[in-house]
């Protein structure tokens, strides 16, 4: 697409007020409800079809699968990045009311800092046309990385924090408790960070690493700054109402890291074919529609096998669960 400097700008903007109004809707800390998490999820989703909409009376089909292509993908990656956050939440005690105001501004900074990402990558693709095979390389040792980490129980292990947060929190100290949502406060004489400070920037930082592989990933799909930011913004714009909404159903979700890692394993040979093609290699390419095609068809038996599959593990556990109550009735009797 060639989209002008007044195009970028309006669209900036435009997500600047969104994001605004995200922030007046949940600037009072409450504990978020089923029905308003279920409410936003379905405005953010209606906001980027509506994109999506504009894309294509615009740009034209192509660009729109594109968008449409990398949006889903990208969401799908941010509902595996929640289930980090979950462990984020429990590892620093977030009141239950904290916690969307937490998202709001761990996201909000996830947005600026992936901006930054996706800046710097369109001008590494720009220059050296051979990072596709980096890129690539990349993603399919993370889909391997991913199956792996699924066999181990992943999402099952504590969160640790990073060197940078630790360094952070010594240089500055950390309040013994919450205070409301201030991020700073004097304590024995001296400004020191409160905990609602560290998780936000403890769930900032963590996204940053969920880019190194989401932002080689939207690039397999497109090349197009203009809708791999547009495509990222919306899908993380939607992620706090996200965690409200399915932060129950994540732990049924028990096969999403396979089908992330054969999403991205997919992009991945898609990238090597891709930069084959550019260095005059006469491969297949794999197109858009196919690409779009395969992502949704992948999620969808994703979800359906992990539902069935926690299902059939609630009625072992309920059974197991009866069995020793069946056999002291039967004893007594």
């Amino acid at each position: 697409m060639n989209v002008s400097l007044t195009v970028w700008l309006l669209t900036i903007a435009a997500l600047c007020a969104l994001v605004g109004v995200d922030f007046l809707v949940g600037r009072k800390p409450h504990d978020v409800s089923v029905k308003e998490a279920g409410t936003w999820t379905v405005v953010w989703v209606v906001l980027a079809c509506l994109f999506g909409l504009g894309v294509f009376l615009f740009g034209g089909g192509g660009p729109t699968g594109e968008f449409f292509a990398g949006y889903i993908t990208e969401k799908s990656l941010s509902v595996d990045n929640l289930f980090v956050f979950v462990l984020i939440m429990g590892k620093f005690a977030v009141p239950s009311p904290y916690q969307q105001r937490v998202l709001m501004v761990g996201v909000l900074m996830a947005l600026v800092l992936r901006a930054l990402f996706i800046a710097a990558g369109a001008a590494i693709i720009s220059a050296f046309s051979w990072v596709f095979y980096l890129f690539g390389a990349f993603l399919i040792w993370t889909a391997w990385k991913l199956v792996q980490d699924a066999r181990k129980g992943g999402h099952e292990e504590e969160y640790e924090e990073n060197k940078l947060l630790k360094a952070v929190e010594n240089r500055f100290g950390v309040a013994d408790r919450y205070h409301g949502t201030k991020l700073w406060i004097e304590q024995n004489g001296k400004r020191v960070m409160t905990p609602m400070l560290v998780v936000m920037l403890a769930i900032g930082s963590t996204d940053v690493l969920f880019a190194l592989d989401s932002i080689p990933a939207i690039y397999g799909l497109t090349d197009d700054p203009y809708i791999v930011f547009t495509a990222n913004a919306f899908a993380l714009m939607g992620l706090r109402q996200l965690y409200f909404l399915i932060g129950g159903l994540l732990k049924k979700l028990v096969h999403l890291s396979y089908g992330l890692s054969i999403i991205l394993g997919f992009i991945g040979v898609k990238l090597v074919l891709h930069a084959l093609h550019e260095s005059g290699v006469h491969v297949p390419e794999i197109g858009i529609p196919f690409s779009l095609g395969f992502i949704v068809l992948v999620l969808t038996v994703t979800t359906l096998t992990s539902l069935r599959a926690a299902a059939r593990q609630e009625r072992r556990e309920a059974a197991a669960e009866g069995e020793p109550g069946s056999a002291a009735a039967a004893s007594e009797a």
